[in-house]
C-alpha cells in the first residue's frame, strides 16, 4: 500500500526558523533605518512603507517560496537519500538479507552506498566460508537427522514427543493421520487445529489425565523402576477411543543425578496413540454374538433337562431310558462346559480391552486423599494400609470414583471427613477391598443404588461414566455396609489383585549412559509463562500468519470472505507443511472486476464449506496463538462481522507487518506487500492467494522482528503500541 509521502520534521523546522531570521533581519534593518534619519523624513518613509505593506509582504512570501523550494530540493538530494540509505543499511545489518544498496542522491551519499555494498559482499563472502566449515563439521548430525526421519517415517504406531507444559514438540506422519481422523472437521481443516509443533496437546486429552499419568511415572521413579512408563484409555470429542502409553523425558542431568528427588525431574513425555475404536466396536458386534450364543445354549440346556424329566415315565423301557439318559446328561455337562468357557473368555476379553496397570496399594490411597481434599474439600486420611498389596486397576477412572462419592457425601449428607481403608479380601482369592469410610446419617439401599448408577460429578465436571462403569471395568464388586459399633459406614470396592512381581529396589537403580542424540530441542526449554502476553518476548512467541480473498473491499456491505490461507510460526520458524488452505461458499455471485485478482472462479467455490463451517475451524487453528496480517484490519473486519455467525470470538493479539513497516521504515516510498518483500530481499510466489500471501507475510514478519529489536521494541505489547503511532493505523474499514 503506498500513500503520500511524509514530510521530514526538520525542512518544517529550517523553513521557519528561516522565516523568523528574515523577519528578524527585516525589522532590524528599518530600526538601523529609522535611527538615522530626522524625524520628518523618518515619518515619511514610514508612510511610503505603509502604502506599500502588501507588496513587501507578498515579495517576501515569494522569497520564502524561493527559501522552501530550494530547502525541499536540497533535502531531496542530501538528506532523504542519507536515511533511506540508513534504514535500508540496517536492514542488510540486522538479518540475512543480501542485495545491492542502489545509489542515489548526491556524490557522496552514492560512493557510501557502493562502500556498503563492497562490505556486505566481504561479510557474504566471510559467511560462505564459515558455512562451508560448519557444513563440513555438521555431516554426521545430518546423517544423524535423517536416520531418525526414516526411523519416525516407518514407525507404525502414533508417537508424539511434548514437554512438560504439554506443546507437541516432534510428531511423525502417522500422527499426523491420527490426528486427522480425530478431527471433528477433517474436510476443512484436516486435522491441523489438533496437531502441529508448539501446540498444545490437551485440545485432544485432559489435562487431569495427563498429569495423573505423569504423577504414576514420578512415583515409579521414585521406588527406582529403570523405565516407568503409564497408560490409560481416554475418548476424544470426536467420539474416537483412543489407548495411550506415556513414556518420560529426563535430561542429561537428571539421568546422572544419584538424589532420588533430583532422578524424577522431567522435561517432557513421549505418547505413543493408537486408535481402539474400530476394534472395540468389532468386539462389541462379537459380544453380541457371544451373548446371543450364550443365552441360546442356555434355552437348549432348559429344554433338554425338560426331556429329562419326561424319560422319566416309568412306561419306557429300563435300557433305553438307561441310555438316552447318559447321553444327554454327557451332552447336557459338555454343553454347560463349553457355554461357561465362552462366557469366561467374553469377561476376559471385555476387561483387557481397558488396560489396567500395577499399582502400589499404599500410591493408590495417598493419591485419592490428595484428590478428595483438593477437589472436595473434605478432609481425607488413609486408615488401615496394607503396603505391600499391588493392585491391578485403572487408576484415573477409580480416584474419579472414590472422589465422586465423596463429594456426595459432603453435598448430600454433610459428611465432612473420609478414611480410606485397604486390606485383603478374605473370602475371595485374588481380591482387594477398598473402603471409603465416614461418620454421620444413615443411607438407605435405594440411595446407594442411585448412587452406583448415575453419572459421577467430579467438582464442576460431570463425567460420562457412572461407578457401575468404573467396577465393571475392574471385574469387580461395590457395596455398602455399616458397622454399629463404631458408628460408622462405608463403600466397599472389591478390586483385583496384581499378579506376585519383584520388587525394584532404589539402591539398585540402573541408569543408562545413553540419551537421544539426534537433536537439541528448543522447545523443550520453554514454560508456561503466568505474564500477559502482551509482557511476552516477539521471538518467544506462537504465530497465525494468515490473509483472506474476498468478493470484495467493503465487507460492512455484503462482501464476503471466498478464501483463507494461513500459516503457523513457531520458534522463530516457518513451518510450511502447518498450514489452513480452504475455499468458501459465500453464497453471492462473485464480481467479474475481482476475479483477475484473486483467480477464483465462482465454480471453485460451489459446494465448498460456508463461513459458518470454516470459521470455527480456523479458530481452532488460531489457538493459542497471536494473529498476524498485512494490511490486518481489513481482514480482522470481515472475521469479526462473520465471528457471532461461526459462534467462535477472534479475541487474539494482532499484529500487523504494514504498520510495523511504517514504523521501522518511515522514509520509504512505500509499504505494499510486494515493496516490503522487494526491500528484505524475498522472492514472491503465489501472490494474491491467500496462502500465497500467508506465506510472504511471514517471510516478511520474521525479518522484521530481528528489526524491531535493535529499535529497543522485544515484546508484543511494545510492538502493538508503537505499531498504533503510525499513520497507516488511522486506516478503517
Amino acid at each position: 500500500m503506498s500513500a503520500p509521502r511524509q514530510t521530514d520534521r526538520r525542512l518544517w523546522w529550517l523553513l521557519a526558523a528561516a522565516a523568523l531570521l528574515s523577519v528578524a533581519w527585516l525589522l532590524l534593518t528599518l530600526a538601523l533605518l529609522g535611527a538615522t534619519l530626522p524625524a520628518d523624513a523618518r515619518a515619511t518613509v514610514w508612510a511610503l512603507l505603509g502604502e506599500r505593506l502588501l507588496l513587501i509582504s507578498l515579495n517576501w512570501g515569494l522569497g520564502m517560496a524561493a527559501i522552501a523550494w530550494g530547502l525541499k530540493r536540497w533535502f531531496d538530494h542530501w538528506v532523504r537519500p542519507s536515511v533511506q540509505l540508513a534504514e535500508e543499511a540496517q536492514v542488510l545489518l540486522r538479518t540475512d538479507v543480501v542485495r545491492a544498496l542502489r545509489p542515489k542522491g548526491n556524490v557522496e551519499t552514492q560512493v557510501l552506498a557502493l562502500l556498503f555494498n563492497q562490505l556486505v559482499e566481504q561479510r557474504e563472502d566471510l559467511r560462505r566460508q564459515m558455512d562451508e566449515r560448519v557444513q563440513q563439521a555438521a555431516q554426521h548430525i545430518e546423517q544423524e537427522k535423517n536416520r531418525l526421519a526414516a526411523l519416525m517415517a516407518e514407525l507404525t504406531q502414533s508417537v508424539v514427543v511434548c514437554n512438560l507444559d504439554g506443546r507437541i514438540l516432534l510428531y511423525n506422519q502417522r500422527s499426523r493421520l491420527q490426528f486427522r481422523a480425530l478431527s471433528q472437521v477433517p474436510g476443512v481443516a484436516g486435522g491441523s487445529e489438533l496437531i502441529g509443533l508448539g501446540r498444545s496437546i490437551y485440545s485432544v486429552f485432559d489435562r487431569k489425565l495427563v498429569a495423573h499419568a505423569l504423577e504414576s511415572i514420578q512415583q515409579r521413579m521414585l521406588r527406582g523402576v529403570a523405565q516407568p512408563s503409564a497408560q490409560f484409555v481416554t475418548s476424544t470429542a470426536a467420539g474416537q477411543l483412543l489407548r495411550v502409553q506415556m513414556a518420560p523425558v529426563r535430561s542429561a542431568q537428571a539421568q546422572a543425578a544419584t538424589a532420588a528427588a533430583d532422578r524424577i525431574e522431567l522435561s517432557g513425555f513421549v505418547l505413543m496413540l493408537e486408535n481402539i475404536t474400530s476394534d472395540y466396536e468389532a468386539e462389541s458386534a462379537q459380544d453380541q454374538v457371544l451373548h446371543a450364543l450364550i443365552e441360546s445354549s442356555r434355552a437348549a440346556l432348559a429344554n433338554m433337562q425338560a426331556a429329562l424329566d419326561m424319560l422319566d415315565y416309568p412306561d419306557l423301557e429300563p435300557a433305553m431310558r438307561g441310555r438316552f439318559l447318559a447321553v444327554i446328561r454327557e451332552e447336557t455337562g459338555a454343553l454347560g462346559q463349553r457355554v461357561g468357557k465362552l462366557q469366561a473368555d467374553s469377561a476376559a476379553s471385555l476387561k483387557s480391552r481397558w488396560p489396567l496397570e500395577d499399582m502400589l496399594g499404599s500410591d493408590l490411597i495417598n493419591a485419592a486423599a490428595r484428590r478428595i481434599e483438593t477437589v472436595t474439600g473434605l478432609a481425607a486420611s488413609a486408615a488401615e494400609v496394607d503396603a505391600t498389596l499391588w493392585l491391578k486397576v485403572e487408576s484415573f477412572s477409580l480416584l474419579q470414583a472414590l472422589v465422586s462419592l465423596s463429594g456426595r457425601l459432603a453435598d448430600e449428607f454433610a459428611v465432612r471427613f473420609v478414611q480410606l481403608r485397604l486390606s485383603r479380601a478374605s473370602g475371595s482369592t485374588g481380591k482387594a477391598q477398598l473402603d471409603l469410610i465416614w461418620s454421620g446419617q444413615a443411607m438407605s439401599t435405594e440411595t446407594v443404588m442411585s448412587w452406583e448408577m448415575d453419572v459421577m460429578k467430579v467438582g464442576a465436571e460431570t463425567l460420562r461414566l457412572t461407578v457401575r462403569d468404573v467396577v465393571e471395568r475392574h471385574g469387580g464388586e461395590f457395596w455398602f455396609e455399616r458397622e454399629r459399633v463404631r458408628h460408622q459406614a462405608f463403600f466397599r470396592f472389591l478390586l483385583p489383585l496384581a499378579d506376585v512381581r519383584d520388587q525394584v529396589d532404589a539402591a539398585t537403580f540402573m541408569r543408562s549412559d545413553s540419551r537421544p542424540e539426534y537433536y537439541d530441542f528448543d522447545l523443550f526449554k520453554t514454560t508456561e509463562l503466568t505474564r500477559t502476553l502482551d509482557e511476552r518476548r516477539l521471538c518467544d512467541l506462537a504465530y497465525t500468519v494468515f490473509d483472506t480473498e474476498t468478493t470484495g473491499l467493503n465487507p460492512s456491505q455484503g462482501d464476503e470472505i471466498i478464501q483463507i490461507g494461513a500459516v503457523r510460526v513457531v520458534n522463530q520458524k516457518l513451518l510450511h507443511q502447518e498450514c489452513f488452505d480452504q475455499l468458501v461458499d459465500p453464497q453471492r455471485p462473485i464480481p467479474q472486476a475481482s476475479i483477475p485478482i484473486h483467480g477464483i472462479e465462482p465454480e471453485m467455490v460451489a459446494g465448498q464449506p460456508t463461513i459458518d463451517t470454516v470459521l470455527p475451524a480456523f479458530h481452532a487453528f488460531a489457538q493459542d496463538t497471536v494473529l498476524v496480517a498485512h494490511n490486518a484490519a481489513f481482514d480482522m473486519r470481515f472475521l469479526q462481522i462473520k465471528q457471532e455467525q461461526a459462534g467462535v470470538v477472534f479475541d487474539h493479539p494482532v499484529l500487523d507487518t504494514l504498520l510495523l513497516s511504517a514504523l521501522l521504515h518511515p522514509n520509504q516510498d512505500s509499504h505494499r506487500l510486494e515493496a516490503i518483500a522487494e526491500r528484505l530481499n524475498l522472492t514472491i510466489i503465489g501472490r494474491h492467494t491467500a496462502l500465497g500471501d500467508a506465506m510472504v507475510t511471514a517471510e516478511v514478519f520474521l525479518r522484521l522482528i530481528p528489526l524491531l529489536a535493535e529499535k529497543g521494541i522485544h515484546t508484543l505489547g511494545q510492538a502493538r503500541e508503537a505499531a498504533q503511532k503510525t499513520y497507516y493505523a488511522r486506516l478503517t474499514y
